[in-house]
């Protein structure tokens, strides 16, 4: 017989709505030394309590002999590998100031790096997996609904090239057409960093705005074009200063490229220390579509990761492959021929599609939703 867990438990609040009954419940990352429990008297078979911080008079050897698992805690490091919930941007950036960057962002990054980042001692590789098993879950949550009470999203990613300036043209289509589908109700995810992916972020987060708002947005992000700009932080700040309310959309960064900075217009962003479960995990959960705007390897490889998903069908389902941009897609790289080729026969060559048109891409994913072959 299979074990069944409760949801994880995440706040003082829910953890005292379960009373003493926390058979097979899995407590998250909470500090438990101020609530009023009898520890002694705690129903804990099957319960799993990840990080959390007990009352010094609880000896945790009597949770574990009434059926507990116990994993410690990591006070040292910079982050926190049982976190329930999602970063948001304001805690990615506390700590920055236009004079020196000093955000959490850039301590857990060189944190990372010190640690060795390809190589790194056994505890810290654990903790690095705990905290990527907690954002899975976290976004999980967010995904289905239980996050904002908004029901499960319609999810379509946006990739292309990180190093798209905000004044080149495709950053303005991107942007486009990502208002345009946050309006109609689709849930906008890219890889969170700057570029195309930055483009989306801003476009979902002012999707109400008139057409010469997102003119001038576009006008105050030009005085510093790349993320190497001086200046290119703050010119998003003043975007987001100027347009304080917006829509929520995703971003799925990673610090394996913490040198490029995550973008400030997504509301959700499950950072990864793992680019592969990044990677992959961003193209499963956009059940919905992916679109490609021109970019150079990482989008190439993107493709085709997303190619072998509706390949093989691995989720069950195929889903919409939209190329925005036909001579980069087309005849510059050979890209969209050689992917039609490969889908001869499957049930995703339907699912293929390239255009110039803003319009054409939003009506294409709103006319291909996923399919179960």
């Amino acid at each position: 017989m299979s074990t069944t867990y409760v949801r994880e438990l995440d706040s003082a609040a829910a953890l005292c709505r379960h009373g003493g009954q926390l058979n097979h419940a899995v407590v998250q990352g909470l500090d438990l030394r101020g609530l009023e429990v009898d520890w002694g008297a705690v129903q804990c078979e099957g319960a799993v309590f990840l990080g959390c911080r007990f009352p010094d008079a609880v000896r945790l050897e009597d949770l574990i002999e009434r059926g507990a698992t116990i994993f410690p805690s990591f006070p040292t490091l910079p982050y926190d590998p049982y976190r329930p919930r999602l970063y948001s941007r304001a805690e990615l950036m506390a700590g920055w100031t236009p004079g020196e960057d000093r955000s959490a962002d850039r301590r857990i990054y060189e944190h990372f790096n010190a640690m060795g980042r390809a190589n790194p001692g056994v505890l810290e590789a654990l903790a690095q997996r705990l905290h990527d098993h907690a954002v899975d879950d976290a976004l999980q949550d967010l995904l289905e609904g239980r996050v904002d009470g908004a029901g499960k999203k319609k999810v379509v990613a946006v990739m292309g090239g990180h190093g798209t300036p905000r004044t080149d043209p495709y950053f303005r289509k991107v942007a486009r057409i990502a208002q345009r589908l946050t309006r109609e109700g689709y849930f906008v995810t890219t890889g969170g960093g700057p570029g195309i992916m930055e483009a989306a972020n801003m476009g979902a987060y002012l999707a109400d705005v008139k057409e010469s708002e997102l003119d001038e947005a576009l006008r105050i992000l030009a005085r510093a074009p790349v993320y190497t700009d001086a200046g290119y932080m703050q010119c998003a700040q003043e975007v987001l200063d100027r347009f304080s309310h917006g829509h929520a959309s995703l971003a799925v960064p990673t610090w394996f490229y913490g040198h490029e900075p995550s973008n400030l217009f997504s509301v959700h962003i499950a950072k990864y220390f793992s680019n592969s479960l990044r990677e992959d995990g961003l193209l499963a959960v956009a059940h919905h579509g992916v679109i490609f705007a021109p970019g150079s390897a990482g989008t190439t490889q993107e493709v085709f990761q997303d190619a072998t998903q509706n390949h093989y069908e691995t989720f069950g389902v195929v889903s919409p492959m939209v190329f925005l941009g036909t001579e980069h897609f087309g005849p510059r790289t050979g890209v969209f021929d050689c992917l039609q080729r490969q889908a001869e026969g499957k049930a995703y060559a339907d699912y293929l599609f390239t255009t110039d048109e803003e319009e054409e891409v939003v009506e294409f994913v709103q006319g291909h939703p996923p399919h179960s072959p």
